[in-house]
């Protein structure tokens, strides 16, 4: 007997043999045959394109623990769900096995607005405790010989059916594969963003690749899939996979692996494909719209302007309650959003103390060290936190403490920590949280600290903001845990010769191809410190107004990485001066698809960000017009070919048209930034 679901434009079907997911924008159909699932149609209903050629004979979602797999009879049920408070409601679908000794639980996740379908396999029951090692995969493969065979199936042979998450052959014949490999760990890596592609002809013999993100594009018409893993990066997976997909040319068919389930976690990672049209535009528009189903932009939460002190390096030696009320004073004259004390606020010391070395400070093991760790230091805060938190509502500010969970044994004071930081927010109202010091070293780790999140963001209905820091350690990275918070992305210090404005711009250009820029952290700092080291530099932090070191940042969250009380009266008129007209636009502008425009900044480029609006007859345009000598510039902009703008200077200086998709602009001197808002005249 068929069973049919709906939710919205979201539906799921099952007859005992077929299962048909999906919604008005995609669809995918498994076959069950003897209890595995195959994969047999991938359809865009957008572009009325089925992707899937033939059936491959390999199952998809086939766990590493061997079971029968005719013992799996499944069960169907399916209905309307919030996984979070911060996420948009989901028609959710379970197919349930528990015959045999392993529970399998087989769920697929689908939104109305994206074309997407996401699953997840859970295991339970006895086959979880043989989950004790890593998930590796192997294939024999035939080297080539020089003989030039006419059986072309010969050159490949046994790629791994276990720990496969999805598995397709795709019909187009002419195919791009682009892997996307990032890099987190920002202290040792600079270059974030590496992209691999790959024309497939019928002698690729056996690709394998590794990462969370892999596109397919048909090159005739610009559909295209993308192939997204819900995991950390490669390198910080507690449980390693050598291959994430096994490409073959000769019948451009695609093995998806890695569950990342073992040492006993029989959780797996969540596999998405979400369909795209129109090349690269709709591709970035289709992977933003993705994210933000996972984690929903609200104005009131996100894109705020965050100050912390630490970016000064005075560390915690001037924190105390007298030094944040003048933060407080002086973030409001520079129109920050929220007021944030790095480490330091808290009765414990951690190794980053400047009294480290003294009282013996500690990275982890927080209670250990000391039951009230996370207490309001004595002395500096005599009072409490009350009175610099009081102040910063007084002035329309939020604030916002770091804290570090404890990653002691697994996170096992995951609860305590939730509990801690629920009680800041519940009693003082403190919303903005930069988390830190994180090592998931093992699943049942990630699996903690993923609870310790969960828990927070349910007791406060969404209300609390975490930025991951990513920048060291073991952590979940750019799509680990994305309904967390923003992602803390750098660490930048003029002290050692680290922070130049045009690498930070490059890595907002770069990530913002993938990740969504409203779950991106990312800094400017106080350019007026540390010039000797970088005398006779023209790419200096000195050599640029400090409103265009807060424009590099705003169509991310910005973070003002210093002391606001320290900076020159100059600095902080400028950058007011443009964060007031920021805010006036940041809603209409963060609430539509952000592309990066132009080329990648390196110091020397004309670069940018295009802001589209949902219904495309409304956007903003930021431009930089690095150290070049050309004072005026052309490009074509295709998500705004079908019409002409009328184009609103907002700030900066120099000019710009937007005519039939081509933007033609001119900014007078190097260095500097134009930010126009496009506007078609019938919209006013």
């Amino acid at each position: 007997m068929s069973e049919r679901v709906v939710f919205e434009s979201c539906y799921a079907e099952w007859d005992g043999e077929k299962l048909v997911v999906g919604n008005a924008l995609f669809e995918r159909t498994y076959q069950q045959e003897k209890g595995r699932l195959y994969a047999t149609s991938l359809k865009d209903n957008v572009a009325d394109v089925e992707w899937i050629s033939q059936r491959v004979d390999c199952a998809s979602w086939v766990p590493i623990v061997a079971v029968p797999s005719d013992e799996l009879e499944w069960a169907f049920s399916a209905y309307e769900y919030r996984q979070m408070p911060v996420s948009e409601p989901s028609l959710w679908v379970s197919l349930v096995s528990k015959n045999g000794s392993v529970e399998h639980h087989l769920d697929f996740e689908i939104f109305p607005d994206s074309a997407s379908v996401t699953g997840r396999l859970t295991l339970g029951g006895d086959g979880v405790g043989r989950l004790d090692k890593d998930a590796e995969g192997s294939e024999e493969e035939v080297e080539p010989t020089g003989v030039e065979l006419l059986d072309k199936s010969k050159r490949n042979v046994g790629p791994p059916t276990i720990d496969v998450l999805d598995a397709f052959a795709l019909a187009p014949q002419h195919l791009r594969v682009t892997q996307v490999r990032l890099m987190d760990r920002t202290d040792v890596h600079n270059e974030l963003v590496f992209e691999n592609e790959w024309l497939l002809l019928a002698n690729e013999n056996n690709l394998r690749l590794q990462g969370n993100v892999f596109v397919i594009e048909d090159n005739l018409t610009g559909n295209g899939l993308i192939v997204l893993k819900q995991a950390p990066l490669p390198q910080a997976r507690p449980v390693g996979c050598a291959v994430d997909v096994l490409i073959r040319g000769n019948d451009r068919s695609f093995r998806f692996y890695g569950h990342g389930m073992g040492q006993g976690v029989g959780e797996g990672y969540a596999h998405t494909v979400i369909a795209y049209q129109n090349g690269a535009v709709g591709r970035q528009e289709a992977m933003q719209t993705f994210q933000r189903q996972i984690r929903a932009y609200d104005a009131g939460r996100d894109g705020k302007f965050l100050s912390n002190t630490w970016g000064d390096r005075s560390q915690d030696s001037r924190i105390q309650e007298g030094f944040m009320l003048q933060e407080v004073d002086a973030g409001a004259r520079m129109g920050v959003d929220v007021v944030q004390i790095d480490d330091g606020w808290q009765k414990g010391v951690t190794s980053n103390s400047v009294l480290s070395a003294e009282k013996g400070g500690v990275w982890e093991g927080f209670y250990a060290s000391d039951p009230e760790f996370w207490h309001p230091h004595a002395e500096r805060f005599a009072s409490g936190l009350e009175k610099v938190i009081k102040l910063a509502r007084e002035k329309g500010m939020q604030f916002g403490l770091w804290f570090g969970p404890d990653s002691v044994d697994d996170f096992k004071n995951w609860e305590k920590d939730a509990e801690t930081i629920l009680d800041f927010h519940h009693r003082l109202g403190v919303n903005y949280i930069k988390i830190d010091g994180v090592k998931a070293r093992t699943k049942t780790s990630e699996l903690n600290l993923r609870r310790f999140f969960d828990r927070v963001l349910e007791g406060s209905g969404g209300k609390v903001t975490f930025d991951l820091d990513v920048t060291a350690e073991i952590r979940p990275g750019y799509f680990g845990m994305m309904h967390v918070g923003p992602l803390f992305v750098e660490n930048r210090y003029t002290d050692f010769h680290r922070y130049w404005p045009h690498q930070t711009l490059r890595n907002v250009w770069k990530l913002s191809r993938w990740v969504d820029p409203m779950r991106l952290r990312m800094e400017f700092l106080n350019s007026a410190r540390n010039t000797d080291k970088y005398e006779g530099d023209p790419l200096a932090p000195q050599c640029y107004a400090s409103d265009y070191l807060f424009a590099t940042v705003m169509m991310v969250n910005p973070l003002g990485w210093f002391e606001v009380s320290n900076l020159a009266d100059e600095y902080v008129e400028h950058v007011a001066k443009l964060a007031q007209v920021w805010r006036a636009h940041r809603t209409a502008m963060a609430g539509g698809h952000i592309h990066p425009i132009g080329d990648a900044p390196d110091g020397t480029a004309w670069t940018g960000f295009a802001s589209v609006g949902l219904g495309r007859d409304t956007g903003y345009l930021l431009i930089f017009r690095e150290l070049n000598a050309q004072a005026s510039w052309r490009v074509e902009l295709p998500m705004f070919s079908n019409v002409n703008f009328e184009v609103e200077t907002l700030a900066g200086e120099g000019s710009a048209t937007l005519v039939e998709g081509v933007l033609a602009t001119e900014i007078p001197n190097t260095q500097r930034y134009l930010f126009v808002r496009l506007c078609v005249e019938d919209s006013k």
